[in-house]
C-alpha cells in the first residue's frame, strides 16, 4: 500500500500552507512530524474502516456510526480538541420518499418543504476536531470522507462496498497527518481543523452542511483534501498521483515541486490547476463558498464504487 507515503507527502504541503512558507526546507519539527507517519499505522486504520464488519459505512448505518465512534477514539486517543463542544457535528438530510425524483436536502428552507408530504430522513455527522494556531484569525481545514456504499443483498458473491481506496486511505491519511502535527511539537501558525466528512457519497452533504453552517467560515484560508489516494489506474505506475489546485494560487503547485526536490520524493504529479474547482469530492462544497483548494488523488480504477474497493487489493 502507498497511503502512508502519499499521506507523509501530503504532510509536508500542509506544513508549507499552514507556516507561511513560500519555499519549504527541511527543518526539525517538520521532519520529527513526517517520521512520525508510518505503514503500519496506515494500514490498520484502513483494514478496520474497510472491513467487512462495517459493511460498507453507509451515512447513517450501523456500519457508518461504528466508523464514526472508532475516528473519535483515535482522536482522543492522540488528544486533539474537538472544534466544538464535542468532536460529533450532527445534521439530519431529508428526501422525498423513494419513488419520486430528487436529492437528499440540508437547507431548511428545502427540508420544510419535503417535510409537507411524506419523506424520507437520514441522520448524520461530521466529526471535527482541531489545533488551535497563533493567529485564531487565519484557518486551514484537512478533510476526508468517512461514508461508503454500505451493501447491497442483491449482488452474487461479494456484497459489500468496502470502500478501501474510496474513502478509508483518505481518514487514515488525515489522521496520521494529524498525529504528524503533533509530533512537532510546535504550536502552528494558523489554526488547523481535521475534519472527517459524514454523507458525501450522497451529495457532498457533510462538507455542504459544514460550509453552510460553520459560523468562522470567513477565516478559512484554505482546504485540503484527500479522497482516493491509494490506487492508481494503472499499476505499473506507482509514482503517479493527480494533484488538483486551485489555478489562482499557484503556490500550491510550488510547494509540491519543492518538496519532490527537497526530500527527492520518487513521486510523478499531474498538475491539474482547476479554475473552479466544484466536482469530483468534498473540495466542491469549499470551492463554492471561495475557498482555494488542494486535492490529493490517484486517480479512478476498476474497482472505483465497486466490491472489489477492499484492504486485499
Amino acid at each position: 500500500m502507498r497511503y502512508y507515503f502519499i499521506a507523509a507527502i501530503f504532510f509536508m504541503t500542509a506544513f508549507s500552507v499552514i507556516t507561511h512558507a513560500a519555499t519549504p526546507k527541511k527543518s526539525l519539527p517538520e521532519k520529527k512530524g513526517v517520521e512520525s507517519i508510518n505503514r503500519a499505522t496506515a494500514e490498520a486504520h484502513i483494514g478496520f474502516l474497510a472491513s467487512d464488519q462495517l459493511q460498507g459505512r453507509e451515512a447513517s448505518e450501523n456500519g457508518g456510526k461504528i466508523a464514526g465512534d472508532y475516528i473519535i477514539s483515535i482522536l482522543k486517543q492522540m488528544g486533539l480538541r474537538p472544534l466544538f463542544n464535542d468532536y460529533d457535528q450532527p445534521f439530519d438530510a431529508y428526501r422525498a420518499e423513494r419513488q419520486k425524483k430528487g436529492q437528499y436536502q440540508i437547507h431548511p428552507d428545502s427540508i420544510a418543504i419535503l417535510k409537507e408530504d411524506v419523506h424520507q430522513k437520514l441522520s448524520m455527522r461530521n466529526i471535527l476536531a482541531k489545533i488551535d494556531g497563533k493567529n485564531s484569525n487565519e484557518i486551514i481545514i484537512i478533510g476526508a470522507h468517512y461514508d461508503h456504499l454500505g451493501m447491497d443483498k442483491h449482488l452474487e458473491g461479494d456484497k459489500i462496498y468496502n470502500g478501501a481506496d474510496d474513502n478509508a486511505s483518505g481518514v487514515s491519511a488525515v489522521l496520521q497527518v494529524a498525529r504528524a502535527f503533533l509530533a512537532t511539537d510546535v504550536q502552528p501558525e494558523r489554526t488547523v481543523i481535521f475534519a472527517f466528512w459524514d454523507g458525501e457519497e450522497k451529495g457532498l452533504l457533510g462538507s455542504r452542511y459544514f460550509t453552510m453552517t460553520y459560523p468562522e467560515l470567513n477565516k478559512v484560508k484554505g482546504y485540503l483534501n484527500y479522497d482516493m489516494i491509494g490506487r492508481n489506474k494503472n499499476e505499473q505506475k506507482p509514482k503517479y498521483v493527480v494533484y488538483f489546485y486551485t489555478a489562482s494560487k499557484p503556490i500550491f503547485g510550488e510547494w509540491l515541486k519543492k518538496d519532490i526536490e527537497t526530500y527527492r520524493l520518487q513521486l510523478e504529479p499531474d498538475y491539474r490547476s482547476w479554475d473552479n474547482p466544484v466536482g469530483g469530492s468534498d473540495n466542491g462544497s469549499f470551492a463554492k463558498a471561495g475557498i482555494p483548494i488542494i486535492w490529493y488523488h490517484t486517480d479512478g480504477h476498476a474497482d472505483y464504487h465497486m466490491p472489489g474497493d477492499s484492504a486485499r487489493r
